[in-house]
């Protein structure tokens, strides 16, 4: 099969791997839907290794969802041979605590296979995964739906589930690309009023389709005291930041509101605390990464009873023959999600 692989230097290529076969605990899935995510941006623009170990060379893409192909020996009975499945991206041990709990990226015995990362991923035909990392894809969601909620909108989800009950509150994003949409979509269903931040006017006006109840320009004025403005001079009480960038993490903590809370989910950015300063206002400032096996599930069923518009993330759907095409569109940052299909 032709799997695609990040070159580095703004390069893919597609390079012939052998078909996959499952190994004790291990299914095949026929993928139908492989996302991509922001996350795939930083092996993208890597610089180019001169001379790469033939054996480390990996087939990328970490937001699958498909269809059970093949069970490998000692596989129980909740996975069968054509169901439809979204895959939480890691492996481990399966025996710790933390695997025991869902939190196998977080596996204390052993380094956790990462899918697109240290073990091949789903931009290919089929994928070869733990079975314990393969989960029901409720029959009403798209696999598109189930690619996006694996990865970027499950982020959002576990952001949210982080920063504990929202409803009724004012809740603040941080960027409205893919992550920060699906952030603005689920809490507003979940009861809160959104105040949706960017500093693309395009990605604003799609806030608002989303949930967004107000929305910020970045780019022109300040922030914090926009912020303020929205909330009658108080501040925000939870904000989730997901463009990691440095600048919008500073406006971030400063437009909290005293016990405020902020969860930092976007990778890049530098998160500094003047301790001094903000000592009296009881803050709360947490990371989130990607979220559990268990709140994949939760997430998937919560977007399924309450019908969100998922799909609508995506603008760009691509095959894998279009991997060049579909990477130096999704570099620009300019869109929304783009996802191939097979």
């Amino acid at each position: 099969m032709q799997g695609l692989v990040f070159d580095g230097d703004r390069r893919v290529s597609l390079r012939p791997f052998s078909d996959p076969k499952p190994g004790e605990g291990e299914v095949v899935i026929r993928v139908t839907a492989s996302g991509m995510c922001g996350s795939d941006l930083h092996y993208y623009r890597a610089p180019a290794d001169a001379t790469p170990d033939p054996a480390a060379i990996c087939i990328g893409g970490h937001e699958p969802a498909g269809i059970v192909e093949e069970l490998g020996p000692g596989v129980d009975d909740s996975l069968a041979v054509g169901d439809r499945v979204m895959i939480h991206h890691y492996a481990g041990c399966g025996r710790c605590v933390a695997c025991r709990s869902g939190w196998t990226q977080m596996c204390t015995t052993s380094a956790p296979l990462v899918y697109g990362k240290n073990a091949h991923g789903a931009h290919a035909p089929f994928m070869l995964v733990a079975a314990r990392s393969a989960l029901r894809l409720p029959d009403s969601l798209s696999f598109e739906a189930g690619a996006a909620i694996g990865c970027g909108t499950g982020t959002a989800w576990g952001a949210l589930e982080r920063l504990g009950d929202i409803g009724g509150t004012d809740v603040v994003v941080f960027g409205q690309g893919p992550v920060g949409l699906s952030a603005t979509m689920l809490a507003a269903a979940r009861g809160a009023r959104v105040i949706a931040v960017d500093l693309e006017p395009k990605r604003l006006a799609q806030s608002i389709q989303f949930g967004a109840a107000e929305t910020v320009d970045a780019g022109s004025g300040d922030v914090v005291q926009a912020i303020r403005d929205l909330t009658r001079g108080l501040g925000a009480p939870a904000i989730v930041e997901t463009s990691g960038a440095t600048a919008a993490a500073k406006s971030a903590v400063a437009a909290l509101a005293p016990w405020g809370r902020l969860c930092v989910v976007g990778l890049g950015g530098t998160v500094e605390l003047d301790v001094r300063k903000n000592l009296s206002r009881q803050l709360t400032v947490m990371t989130s990464w990607s979220l559990s096996s268990v709140q994949q599930l939760e997430c998937a069923d919560f977007i399924d009873r309450h019908r969100l518009p998922v799909d609508d993330l995506f603008s760009d759907r691509w095959s894998l023959d279009q991997a060049v095409e579909a990477y130096t569109k999704f570099d620009k940052q300019d869109a929304g999600k783009g996802v191939f299909v097979f």
